[in-house]
C-alpha cells in the first residue's frame, strides 16, 4: 500500500430538502431564502476520510445510513452541500444495477456507451470487447435490449465493463449480491487480483467478505461516522452493534477490555498421533500450537450467563497445548447463567486471521427431542468431538456463542469473540482454506 492517497474527503456533507406537498417548491423559488417550505434532511455529516493507493476500503452501516450518498459523491455523480472530494486517477464505478445503461440499446451498444464514458476511446473498446463480452458471459444476448435482461445479466454486463478499462479506483455498491456463485467467484478473483494495483472502495451487508478484502472499514450511522478503523475490529464491533439493536430492555452490553495477546511462556506439550506417522515424520507437518482461554476477550449479549471456559481436549479427555490436523479432538465449551435460561444454545466458529468462518455448530438441533431449562446461578457445557481439519499456516481463533431460543429467533447472552487463540506452524496444502483428511487416495495406471 502507497503512502500516496487516492480519494480524500474533507468535512463532506449532504442536505436533501423534502417538501411535503408539490406547490411548496414554487413557494420556495418566489419566497427564496426569506423562508422555509422544506424540512432538511442531512444524509451525511462531516465525513472526513483518507484512502490510501492500494488500499481496500470496506464501508457498512444499515439501510438509509448514507453509504449510496457517499459514494455518488466521490464519483462525482452528486455534490456535497459542504466539503471537499478530491479523487487520483480514472474511476469505475459500479453504484446500482445497470446504472449508466440505456435499457432501450442492446448489450453492444451499451458497452460502448459505458465504456467511453469511462475514459476508452472507440478504437481502444473495439480491442477490449471480446474480452468484455467473454467475462460478461451472456453469450448472444449482447445483442438484445438491455431491458430483456435479468438482474445477474446487468449485474454481468456492468462488470464486464468496470473490470476492462483500466481504472486506479473501483466503487462497488453492492452489485455482487446479484448473480450466480459462478458469477461473485469470477468477481472476487478479479477484485483480489485489482487490490494489488489499485484501489478499491467497497460497500456489502456482508460482514465476513468485508472482512476478507478490506484493509479498513468506515462504519456510517444516520450520515455520520460510527468507527472508522481496521476492518476485523470494525466488523466484530459491527456485529455486535446489529445483535444487540432489538434490545427493548436495554439489557445488551458490548466489553472490549482485552489487551493485546503477548503468548510467551505458554506452556505446551506434545499429543502424539500415531495415525499420521509420515506426515507428522515430514517438515509439512501440520503441527498446531494451542492457547489459554482468554476470559477478557471482546464480547457481546445481554448478559443472562456467560461464558466460563472454552477449551480444546484430546480423546483421553485431557487438555492440549500441541495437536496435529487430522487428529479427532473435543471441543468444551462451559456456561453458567445469571437468570433462568429455556432452550439454550451454545455454539462455535472456528475462524482464520481475516475473520472468515471455516467451520461451525451448535447445540439446538441436539437438543430437539429433549428441552433444556438451567436455572440461574446453575452450570452447563457443551462438547462437540470432531476430525480437526488440516489448516494453512497462520493464526486462529475460535468464537463461542451462548443464546437462547431457536436457530432462527434467538437472543445472545454472552457471544465472546477470539475466545482462543492457536497456531498453525505447518502444513502440506497452500491452495484452499482448509484441507480434509482423506479416507483413501488411489492411483492406478494402466
Amino acid at each position: 500500500m502507497s503512502s500516496e492517497p487516492s480519494i480524500v474527503a474533507e468535512g463532506v456533507s449532504k442536505c436533501y430538502y423534502i417538501y411535503d406537498r408539490p406547490q411548496d417548491r414554487l413557494w420556495q423559488m418566489l419566497w427564496r431564502s426569506r423562508r422555509k417550505f422544506f424540512r432538511e434532511y442531512w444524509a451525511l455529516h462531516d465525513i472526513n476520510l483518507e484512502v490510501h493507493k492500494g488500499e481496500t476500503l470496506g464501508i457498512l452501516g444499515r439501510n438509509g445510513a448514507g453509504k449510496s450518498t457517499l459514494l455518488q459523491i466521490l464519483t462525482g455523480t452528486l455534490q456535497p452541500t459542504a466539503g471537499r472530494v478530491a479523487i487520483k486517477g480514472r474511476v469505475a464505478a459500479l453504484l446500482e444495477l445497470g446504472a449508466g445503461f440505456n435499457p432501450e440499446f442492446t448489450g453492444r451498444e451499451n458497452v460502448f456507451m459505458a465504456a467511453s464514458i469511462l475514459g476508452l476511446t472507440n478504437a481502444e473498446i473495439e480491442t477490449r470487447y471480446n474480452d468484455i463480452v467473454e467475462f460478461a458471459g451472456i453469450g448472444d444476448f449482447v445483442e438484445q435490449p438491455v431491458k430483456t435482461y435479468s438482474s445477474g445479466m446487468y449485474a454481468r454486463l456492468a462488470f464486464a465493463v468496470a473490470a476492462h478499462v483500466d481504472a486506479d479506483v473501483l466503487i462497488v455498491d453492492e452489485i455482487l449480491s446479484v448473480g450466480d456463485i459462478a458469477f461473485a467467484q469470477k468477481c472476487m478473483r478479479f477484485i483480489n487480483a485489482f487490490k494489488e494495483r489499485g484501489t478499491i472502495l467497497f460497500v456489502t451487508h456482508d460482514i465476513a467478505a468485508a472482512t476478507k478484502l478490506c484493509d479498513r472499514v468506515l462504519w456510517l450511522d444516520r450520515g455520520n461516522v460510527r468507527e472508522f478503523g481496521p476492518a476485523k475490529d470494525i466488523c466484530d464491533h459491527y456485529m455486535a452493534w446489529i445483535n444487540g439493536e432489538d434490545d427493548s430492555e436495554n439489557s445488551f452490553r458490548i466489553g472490549r477490555s482485552r489487551q493485546k495477546k503477548t503468548r510467551e511462556g505458554m506452556a505446551t506439550s506434545v499429543v502424539t498421533d500415531p495415525r499420521h506417522e509420515l506426515l507428522k515424520a515430514s517438515d509439512k507437518a501440520n503441527t498446531i500450537q494451542v492457547f489459554e482461554f482468554d476470559h477478557n476477550a471482546n464480547w457481546f449479549g445481554h448478559g443472562g450467563g456467560r461464558i466460563v471456559d472454552v477449551v480444546l481436549l484430546d480423546e483421553d479427555g485431557k487438555r492440549v497445548r500441541t495437536l496435529t490436523g487430522g487428529e479427532t479432538v473435543t471441543l468444551r465449551i462451559q456456561a453458567e447463567t445469571e437468570v433462568d435460561i429455556a432452550n439454550p444454545i451454545l455454539g462455535f466458529y472456528i475462524r482464520d486471521r481475516l475473520g472468515q468462518n471455516l467451520i461451525g455448530d451448535n447445540t439446538f438441533l441436539s437438543t430437539l427431542e429433549r428441552k433444556i431449562h438451567v436455572p440461574a446461578g446453575g452450570h452447563f457445557e457443551a462438547r462437540f468431538r470432531f476430525q480437526l481439519p488440516y489448516l494453512q499456516p497462520g493464526d486462529f481463533a475460535i468464537s463461542a456463542a451462548l443464546a437462547e431460543g431457536s436457530e432462527a429467533q434467538h437472543i445472545h447472552h454472552h457471544w465472546i469473540d477470539d475466545a482462543l487463540f492457536f497456531t498453525v506452524l505447518r502444513g502440506h496444502f497452500t491452495h484452499s482454506l482448509i484441507g480434509i483428511p482423506m479416507l483413501g487416495v488411489e492411483v492406478s495406471v494402466t
